[in-house]
């Protein structure tokens, strides 16, 4: 089999050159560096401008105080008695720090969230949850009325009532008397723990709701499986159950902390942080220092630790959240 010879190319042999490849396109042909512009365009109209509204509101109400407290927090602004104020860096921090109220302040805002708010409510409303769900309509119908009274009441309501329970005419000591137990002035002596019982009465709806809504979402046919397989009650709660709303756990730890880190008007009503110290906490505590001492720089100062505090545990949650188990 034979194969025409290939002829050379010559000086009169036409020359063909290649079409330009898709990366060499012209630039004005719609698939070039001409997009670029529109594709810009398109983000701004389609993604940005129709959250502007929100952006701005955003930094007029929320970034913007939260700057202005910041500056105030680096003076010596003064309520009362003062022609100007000037800047002091971090002498309120360093004040702070070397105040003993201020880590009384410091300490029992962590004894005040731990008690109502990660044990208590979070405790409390896991275990309303699961409770009602094995309960029949009425019974859940009335605790959850019940329950979520207490949540809806206004908080200065809500002290007052508790006021009313713990005081030393209250309501506790009259059932303790009737019981023939020895009463005491729950206010005077307890402080703390009366405030924090306060809290759990009154916020322990929201987590009842979360875990709810948890709970409703785990497949039947897992449980079923699990109690066939002879696991009992807390054996399904602590390998079935606790995994499965972990991510509902974690997101309600940080609403009732955050909830919790700034509960002023229930502690207000109810003792006033007292008595002396014992249960003011650092919202109390900057009240004080703020209002009542006319001392705004010291007091903005501790309101940002305060949001230090609380920004740190949005962090560890967010971080617990995204660790899968």
């Amino acid at each position: 089999m034979t194969t025409a010879p290939r002829q050379a190319a010559g000086p009169d042999t036409p020359k063909t050159t290649p079409g330009p490849t898709p990366h060499q396109q012209h630039p004005h042909n719609g698939t070039g560096t001409g997009t670029r512009p529109r594709a810009r365009t398109r983000i701004l109209t389609h993604h940005l401008l129709p959250l502007s509204p929100a952006l701005i509101l955003l930094l007029l109400f929320l970034a913007v105080p939260i700057g202005y407290c910041a500056y105030i927090a680096f003076t010596d602004l003064q309520l009362t008695g003062q022609a100007h104020s000037s800047f002091v860096g971090f002498e309120n921090f360093r004040t702070a720090f070397k105040d003993a109220e201020f880590l009384n302040a410091v300490w029992l805002t962590l004894v005040f969230t731990v008690l109502s708010s990660l044990v208590g409510q979070n405790t409390l409303g896991l275990a309303l949850a699961t409770l009602m769900q094995r309960a029949s309509k009425p019974i859940r119908t009335l605790t959850g009325a019940i329950v979520i009274t207490a949540w809806v009441l206004p908080e200065v309501v809500a002290g007052f009532l508790l006021y009313a329970f713990f005081r030393r005419e209250g309501t506790l000591n009259a059932i303790l008397d009737w019981l023939h137990l020895p009463s005491q002035n729950w206010l005077f002596t307890l402080p703390i723990l009366a405030v924090s019982f306060a809290n759990v009465w009154r916020g322990t709806a929201f987590s009842m709701l979360v875990y709810s809504a948890a709970l409703n979402e785990i497949p039947q046919e897992i449980t079923e499986a699990a109690e066939v397989d002879g696991a009992g009650g807390w054996r399904r709660m602590w390998h079935i159950t606790l995994p499965m709303i972990r991510r509902s756990i974690g997101t309600n730890l940080m609403l009732n902390t955050l909830q919790t880190l700034s509960v002023f008007g229930l502690i207000w009503v109810m003792t006033r942080g007292g008595p002396g110290d014992k249960s003011q906490t650092l919202p109390l505590f900057m009240y004080e220092q703020a209002f009542q001492n006319s001392m705004i720089g010291y007091g903005t100062a501790v309101a940002l630790l305060l949001l230090l505090v609380g920004s740190l545990f949005s962090v560890l949650y967010l971080r617990l959240l995204r660790t899968e188990v």
